[in-house]
């Protein structure tokens, strides 16, 4: 019998603007392939990024917030299970689920720890070291009830594991380390990719939606690249990314050779021609798609230690993570001159690609736990009276308020 899956996605999939669509296209991948009859629904407003999922044979529907239609849709389809895109489509839409689905498996992909990433970036504003008092943040509350709530959270990073089950004390039986899944980049594959000195420039990309992507790349503007300029005066950095607005393009300067190359619609052409990555990222949270693109077309990275986290795991890095703005910058000219050293960061960067991040392993293991949990769905939910209890009085509060919301739109 076909099993059905709804999402509820914060946003349509965008894959070519950000890791999070790239992220949402491998989800749907691996239910496809546990034959899944899938659905995608979201409240938001569609872009000309978004990806056509009917392609894929996907079920595209609009939904309301605060609106009674989602309680008829949901009961009438009766998805076995729930694919909650980030907590706050969980805030919102959960206690539906729980009253017209009681017995759909319910799953948050985390996409990142956004308390983690808010915390940093106040931190980071108020130029003060990150510690408890910026992770225990009011976006923490609401995160950490909203995983509490559900049968399993997909988290992106092992970093991220450790902080939920250390800081918060999260049990291990709601938490299911999940990063990117992808191929394996093939022998046959690297030899095709151009070489290094079939490449030149500097290369970082990223959504300018997201704060930290487009802080590091200001970061890059106004301390990193005059740095590299000055030594390597012919170099250019070209920023690629989503979303560009006034204010990124007017960073766009020919003299500097800073060049604002806008949205990339073949990320791995504009990788494959660039020598060197730069990811500068301050703060943050979850795993940088730009280090991934960087090592799947065999370009070695300077980064940072925020921007690293998560990544390499026991292995080396396909370059460099260094915090300092002066090594940052003369490694990065370290990697873009010396050849011998470049080709030595470029295999590491398939050795972490290959190892850490491979599709079959991590489907393996993911099939597994949602069989596990399936089976006992009963006891699994008995043994989280923390999350019973966060349901009961969470279901209330959320449901009057939206309630009395959708009341106020009728007027």
């Amino acid at each position: 019998m076909t099993k059905k899956l709804l999402i509820i996605g914060f946003v349509w999939p965008e894959p070519k603007s950000s890791a999070a669509g790239s992220r949402m296209i491998q989800l749907i991948q691996f239910f496809q392939a546990q034959n899944y009859e899938i659905t995608f629904s979201s409240p938001c407003a569609k872009s000309d990024h978004a990806f056509d999922l009917t392609i894929i044979g996907i079920d595209q529907i609009a939904i309301e917030l605060n609106n009674t239609s989602f309680d008829v849709f949901v009961k009438e389809l009766q998805p076995d299970m729930i694919l909650f895109d980030r907590f706050m489509m969980e805030e919102q839409f959960g206690w539906r689920v729980v009253e017209q689905c009681p017995n759909a498996l319910r799953i948050i992909d985390t996409e990142d720890l956004h308390c983690l990433r808010k915390g940093r970036q106040q931190a980071f504003k108020d130029g003060k070291e990150f510690d408890k008092t910026y992770l225990f943040n009011d976006i923490a509350k609401r995160e950490i009830a909203s995983i509490y709530r559900s049968d399993l959270s997909l988290i992106i990073s092992e970093a991220e594991m450790d902080i939920l089950k250390n800081e918060f004390k999260v049990d291990d039986t709601l938490l299911h380390y999940l990063p990117f899944m992808l191929d394996e980049v093939s022998e046959k594959t690297i030899e095709r990719l151009p070489n290094f000195q079939a490449r030149q420039h500097f290369i970082t990309i990223g959504n300018f939606l997201h704060e930290p992507n487009y802080n590091a790349m200001l970061y890059l503007k106004e301390t990193i690249w005059p740095l590299i300029k000055k030594q390597l005066p012919k170099a250019e950095l070209h920023i690629y990314g989503a979303y560009a607005s006034q204010k990124v393009n007017q960073l766009h300067n020919d003299k500097e050779r800073f060049l604002i190359k806008g949205f990339a619609n073949d990320v791995n052409k504009v990788m494959q021609q660039a020598r060197v990555c730069l990811a500068s990222v301050r703060f943050g949270a979850g795993l940088k798609g730009k280090l991934i693109d960087a090592m799947q077309n065999g370009t070695p990275c300077v980064t940072t230690i925020v921007g690293a986290e998560g990544m390499f795991g026991d292995l080396k890095p396909n370059g460099f993570i260094e915090d300092s703005p002066e090594i940052f910058a003369n490694k990065a000219i370290q990697l873009y001159v010396d050849a011998s050293l470049w080709r030595e960061k470029q295999q590491k960067g398939y050795k972490v690609f290959n190892e850490r991040f491979n599709r079959q392993e991590h489907q393996q293991k993911f099939f597994l736990r949602i069989e596990e949990i399936v089976k006992q769905l009963k006891e699994h939910r008995l043994n989280n009276f923390m999350g019973q209890m966060l349901q009961h009085h969470g279901l209330q509060s959320t449901k009057f308020m939206s309630k009395w919301i959708e009341e106020k739109n009728k007027n």
